[in-house]
């Protein structure tokens, strides 16, 4: 390991599991420096109370433990689904979009408490370690990051729990006897599992696997409606109730769980290069997804809707390698918002066993479908059929040009 640069005070992203128990106590033998611990809860599920305690017997003095579930699902997850984003035409980024806001408060605490380094628990082959640094240097260009994956030799569970063994860090009970056969990392937006038996892509997982969802051969025989309501492109409402956005997802994460919405198996394409097998389950995203879609397809004009579908995958991958804070994500950012004004209206959706079917969508202020020109009845001469006879010839005259210049050749 190379010698440790001098640090003052570090900002740790801190959960008080296993890996960032022994980060702490690493930090502080290595860098002899002051830590402080930082813990986000941003819908994960777990009790983030403990992680305070176990801090303050390892002699942290500074420990933050913040609420952040309505800022992420606000600030981050739906100007995300305003673009209909999707990596790889099937992962909604449920993971990569809770990394920008993890950063954005790490740095904000680093200024506040005077510290000049941040630190995580990322591995040194994955994607995180990428999302955290570059939010950290976009927002905080000079500070130092330590990526103990990256300078220990502690890379296997048992080197870890000797490490805690050794300066008397609890471990909790099922870390110890392996817990999980996969590692899971969770937030309001879904749950990930990777690693362990998951990586043999041939590998199915077992029923038991999966948290958030039933399965669905096992979710109700009967089919459950719900009607979400929209204000430039955010849901306001569930079913007439006005929510705030992160108990709209958490509701929906209720609904699509109870009908088995939302699991996926995936090989991905990491940006380091490498590609990764994980599962995700996703239920109030899937919903969200085919919900916003069906709400712009009443309320946005063709065109607009073209383009922002051909700019999602950039916008997409920008998310999934970590430039969530960079110059064009923000640029983008505006066109997708602006493009939202008109996204008003009501979706009503049917969730049945694994599967979200739009079965309605209206909007009184800004729908662009007009029954008087699309009806196939009398249209009392709202549109004029002969014009379309002009309208094919003129679309069709590159092509003919080209046949005749083929037949010429022959």
């Amino acid at each position: 390991m190379k010698k440790a640069k001098k640090i003052n005070k570090v900002v740790l992203a801190y959960s008080g599991g296993l890996d960032t128990s022994v980060i702490l106590k690493w930090l502080q033998d290595v860098y002899d420096c002051e830590v402080i611990t930082f813990t986000a809860d941003i819908g994960q599920g777990e009790e983030v109370a403990p992680a305070r305690k176990k801090a303050r017997m390892m002699g942290v003095k500074q420990i933050f433990i913040e609420d952040l579930r309505e800022e992420f699902v606000r600030d981050f997850v739906f100007p995300m689904f305003r673009a209909n984003t999707v990596y790889e035409g099937e992962y909604l980024l449920g993971t990569s979009i809770a990394r920008p806001l993890i950063a954005k408060r790490m740095i904000e605490i680093a200024r506040k408490t005077g510290a000049d380094a941040v630190s995580h628990g990322a591995t040194g082959k994955g994607n995180d370690q990428v999302r955290f640094e570059l939010g950290a240097y976009a927002l905080m260009p000079d500070v130092k990051i330590i990526a103990p994956w990256r300078e220990w030799d502690l890379l296997s569970r048992e080197k870890l729990l000797a490490y805690a063994d050794k300066h008397h860090i609890p471990v909790d009970y099922k870390k110890r006897k392996g817990g999980a056969p996969y590692s899971m990392d969770a937030n309001l937006l879904h749950i990930s599992y990777e690693g362990g038996i998951l990586e043999d892509p041939a590998f199915e997982p077992e029923d038991s696997m999966w948290r958030l969802t039933v399965s669905p051969e096992k979710a109700p025989n009967r089919a459950e409606y719900v009607e979400l309501t929209y204000v430039k492109g955010d849901i306001v409402a569930i079913n007439g109730k006005k929510l705030s956005a992160a108990k709209v997802l958490t509701k929906l994460n209720q609904l699509g769980g109870k009908h088995g919405i939302g699991r996926l198996d995936l090989v991905e394409n990491r940006y380091v290069g490498m590609k990764s097998r994980g599962c995700y389950e996703t239920p109030g995203g899937t919903i969200m997804l085919k919900a916003h879609r069906a709400m712009e397809s009443i309320t946005m004009d063709r065109e607009v809707l073209a383009l922002k579908d051909d700019l999602m995958p950039r916008y997409a991958r920008m998310i999934y390698n970590g430039y969530w804070f960079s110059p064009e994500r923000e640029l983008l950012q505006l066109l997708i918002d602006e493009s939202q004004k008109p996204v008003n209206g009501t979706v009503r959706l049917k969730l049945y066993k694994g599967t979200v079917a739009t079965v309605g969508r209206s909007s009184k202020t800004d729908s662009l479908f007009d029954p008087a020109i699309s009806t196939f009845e009398d249209d009392k001469g709202a549109y004029d059929q002969a014009d379309a006879a002009g309208f094919i010839r003129l679309n069709a005259l590159r092509m003919r040009i080209a046949a005749n210049a083929r037949k010429r050749r022959k």
